[in-house]
Parts: C-alpha cells; structure tokens; sequence
C-alpha cells in the first residue's frame, strides 16, 4: 500500500536534504528545530489493464452516449491531444496517449468513419519533432495519417484556419483551430498530470489562437490567480477558461472529452534514490548518488542534458475517463488528488525547492534563466491549495546553475526577451504594456513558430507571467549556485552556498526563520491550513 504524504520535522539527526541542481544534484544540511520537509505521496499503483479501461470509458461515458453511438460514416471526426509538454520526464512507450487513440480510431473504423483529423494541441508552445510525435502516438498512427496530412499541429498564427466561436460576457473571443471548430465531433485526449489541467483549459488553450489566449495569460490575470492548483474559485485564469467553455458548450462543434491521470513513478533504475526519502537511502542507493554526482561533475553540460532528457519515466496510468467535459473533469480531479494531495499546517518564512533539468517548456531542451524563473515562482511555488506554503513577504530559496545558455531553435525569443526585456524591467504589467505587442507579431518570430519548432515570439512573456503571483507574494528570491549576473538580470539574489542564502535572507525574515523544503520533483498539492 502506497505511503501518503509526509512532513519530516528536521532535528539534529537528519541526514542531509537532496537539493535537485538542474542537471545534477546536491545535499544540504537544513537547521534542526525549525526547518521541515515535504515528501510527496508515494505512487499508486497503476490500472492493471489499462486498454480494457479505456474501452470501459469510450463505452461508458459520463453524461453521454457512447462513442461508438456518436460516429457515422460521413462525419468529421477531429481528435486532439495534449503535445509533448507533458508527461516529465516522457514515459515509456506505449505512451497513454498513443493508447487511447488507438481505441477511438478503432472505434470510429468500426462506424465506417473516413474523415478523421488527429491534431497536437500545442495553443503557442513550439512544434513538435517527429521523433516526439512518433513517441506519443506510436508508428502505426504517425505512418498512417501524417504523410497523407491528417495528422499536424495547430498553428495558432494561421488566420485562415481559425474560426471564432463566440464571445463572453466579459468580452472574450474564443477563437480556435477550424477544422475542430467545424468537426461534428472533438475528441480531446488529455494527460492530466497536474490538476490546474483538463477539463474546458483543454481545448480553450491547445486549439487557441493567441487573440484568445492573451484574455487570460497576462499579468493582472495571473497575478489574481491566487491558487493554479487549488481551488477554481482562486483562479482567475480558470475562472476566465471557464467562461471560454461555456461559449465553446454552447456554440461550438460537440466534444467527447478524454481524461487520463497518471502516477509519479517519474524516475527508472539507477535514480530511484531521487523518489525515496533520505534516512531510507540504501547503501546502493547512496553509493549510486556520490558515483552519479561524481560523473556528472566531469559531464559536459550538452551530454548531461541529453542523459536526463533520455529519461523514460515508468508512470503509468491510474485512471480514464470519458464524455461530458466538466462531469468527467471532476471526476479526473479526484484521482488527481488521491494521488498527490497532503495536508500541510501553516505557512513558512523561506521555501527552499531544487529546480531539475526539465519543466513543461523545455523538453528535450535547454532550461535557460527565464524557465528558472517560471518553474520555480510559476509551477512549484503554485504546488499548494488554500494558501502558498511561505507566508506573504517570505523569501524562496532555489538552487540551479542559472547559466546563460538558450536552445536557439526552441527559445529565440527568449534570447531577445532576456537580452532585451530583462534589462528594462522584471514586473509584469511593464513588461506586457511595453514590449509584449512587439514580440507577439514579430514577423520572424511568426515563421519560426509555424514552419520551425520554435515557441511563439510572446512565449517567453506568458513563462514570466506563469510566476506573476510568487514574485507578488515573495519578499525576496535567492538562487543558489547560480551565474551571479544571470541571477541578478531575473531581479533576484545570488548566493554561494545554502548558508549564505540564509544569512541573505535573515534581513527580511530574522535570525531563526521557520524553513520548508519542496521535495521534488515528485508532484504533490499541498493542502496548507
């Protein structure tokens, strides 16, 4: 039986704390009496037949008829599916995604339905290799659709192939990818690895055009989102997603919606060390880390990447659900709190968390300052419901080389956004009145993103925004072991040593603040009281 969550009170005979360091790690010694550390639950076990329980959902919706009732010869039938952003690290093949559409496709073979479109969801994120599409859907699904073009990516910038869809009250244009829009039926297939995902941000993100999007990746948004994990009362980015699902409910093409969880069995042999809790370590497990740091110290950074990008996680699924959007969504959310929620009591002067080699913005790429910046502050800062797990005013301790190195192909813009933004300003609302607009219809950057496997020209803004609410509630931010002038062009703090970043941060929290450690990168959802 899988072991829940965990919250280690540190006193003198604690061992020292496995810090990740982005593409290496290190061990720190917190301060006994007033430090703790949050272990995330451990994995649950995974369905044990896992294609039986996906043609258990295609026949068994939730508020709907079956698939194989909705399909008829004639139809347009358009699939989508969340790209490679999501799982980290990528999973083992067959991926889930790959699974579930082979069921829909035999299922729509069987209605007699030709007119089949697979699409990746990639809202403005960068195009995908085909080595990544081959990953996701498998060979059989890549050879049988993409040469004959009805498999690709959505362009967000291909005005002739987006079609608006409605508008909210508040003044939002929902505008999506064409063919969906006028598909006598969605299917969207969904990795709910986190539960801000799925549900109506599915198709209103994936399949949007950046007129769409920028309603709610902007600063003010983001900044009164006050809980991307929790609660959707707290979010407003969510509140706005939502306002867009039901003008798409109401007004668009019918959708079947698929919705997967997975566990976080993230790391195979020889790094399980990374998943376990310290004073558990084996001596194989403690032998493996000194050899793995050793080596890794003596790894040119471009082989070290590309040994941690070649990681195949074994998660695997742990639930699927399928048919109306919002019913199968809630349901989707309690598996996803099954798996990582945990109780946590009270706030913290100083976070401490470790910021590995990868995030959602860079697979199988470079993790540059500006997704430094948006892990920490965007995604592991916002791994809380109710309340942040550091008190307003409080200080957030990373630790991560922050060298400045940039994928080329991946991240132009963000070389431009970092050279050129970043030295005018690091607040929000600045940054997106004076530079957003020139970034986000940059004719260069336009053609990168549809012809390359570049992010949008505005890609690196929405990254700075992903962590609007932790530099709002952050009284300072450290990085440990970062490139100091890096460091100091995001607005933060360099720090040497673990020790100094303490002795940094007493100025805003005293001499005996209390301190947290975000055990990652295993997910969890802190449910702070």
């Amino acid at each position: 039986m899988p072991r829940p969550g965990f919250v280690l009170e540190v006193d003198r005979s604690t061992p020292s704390i496995l810090f990740w360091r982005g593409e290496n790690f290190s061990l720190e010694k917190l301060p006994a009496g007033r430090s703790r550390v949050i272990y995330p639950p451990e994995p649950l076990e995974a369905l044990s037949d896992i294609d039986g329980a996906i043609r258990h959902a295609l026949a068994n919706p939730i508020d709907q008829d079956p698939l194989a009732t909705q399909l008829f010869p004639g139809m347009k039938l358009t699939i989508a599916f969340d790209d490679v952003s999501l799982p980290l690290p990528k999973m083992r093949r067959p991926d889930v995604r790959q699974r579930v559409i082979e069921a829909v496709l035999d299922t729509a073979a069987q209605a007699g339905v030709d007119d089949v479109h697979i699409i990746a969801a990639l809202g403005l994120h960068r195009r995908m290799h085909e080595y990544e599409l081959r990953h996701a859907l498998g060979d059989r699904i890549y050879d049988a659709f993409h040469d004959r073009g009805m498999l690709y990516q959505h362009d967000g910038e291909d005005h002739d192939n987006l079609s608006v869809i409605g508008t909210t009250d508040e003044g939002e244009v929902l505008e999506i990818n064409k063919r969906a829009a006028d598909s006598d039926l969605i299917v969207y297939v969904n990795i709910n690895s986190v539960s801000m995902d799925g549900g109506w941000k599915s198709i209103t993100t994936g399949l949007a055009s950046y007129r769409s999007l920028s309603h709610h990746h902007n600063p003010e948004t983001l900044e009164n989102t006050k809980s991307l994990m929790g609660h959707r009362h707290q979010s407003a980015l969510h509140t706005s997603v939502w306002r867009l699902g039901k003008v798409l409910r109401d007004n668009g093409p019918k959708i079947f919606q698929i919705e997967t969880t997975l566990n976080t069995d993230m790391f195979p042999s020889p790094f399980e060390f990374i998943n376990k809790r310290e004073w558990e370590w084996t001596a194989k497990d403690r032998a493996t880390f000194v050899g793995t740091t050793k080596s890794l110290n003596h790894t040119p950074i471009k082989l070290a990447r590309k040994i941690f990008h070649g990681i195949e996680g074994p998660h695997q699924m742990t639930s699927v659900q399928a048919g109306e959007t919002e019913a199968v969504h809630k349901i989707t959310l309690e598996h996803v709190h099954r798996q990582q929620l945990m109780e946590v009591q009270g706030q913290t002067d100083i976070l401490t968390m470790g910021i590995p080699f990868v995030s959602p913005y860079n697979p199988d790429g470079v993790m540059n300052p500006v997704l430094v910046m948006c892990m920490g502050l965007g995604y592991l800062f916002n791994m809380y419901r109710n309340k942040p797990l550091v008190r307003e005013g409080g200080v957030v301790i990373m630790t991560h080389p922050c060298y400045r190195d940039f994928n080329p192909v991946h991240h132009p813009s963000y070389i431009d956004f970092f050279e050129q933004v970043l030295t005018d300003t690091t607040n929000p609302a600045e940054m997106s009145r004076k530079w957003e607009k020139q970034y986000a219809e940059d004719e260069w950057y336009r053609h990168l993103y549809r012809t390359g496997n570049a992010y949008h020209g505005v890609h690196p803004f929405y990254a700075w925004y992903w962590g609007a609410h932790g530099l709002q509630h952050a009284g300072k931010v450290i990085i440990v072991g970062g490139d100091p002038p890096t460091v100091r062009r995001l607005g933060f703090t360099p720090a040497t040593t673990m020790d100094d970043a303490f002795e940094i941060a007493s100025d805003v929290v005293g001499r005996s603040p209390t301190i947290t450690h975000l055990h990652v990168p295993a997910l969890l959802i802190a449910d702070v009281q």
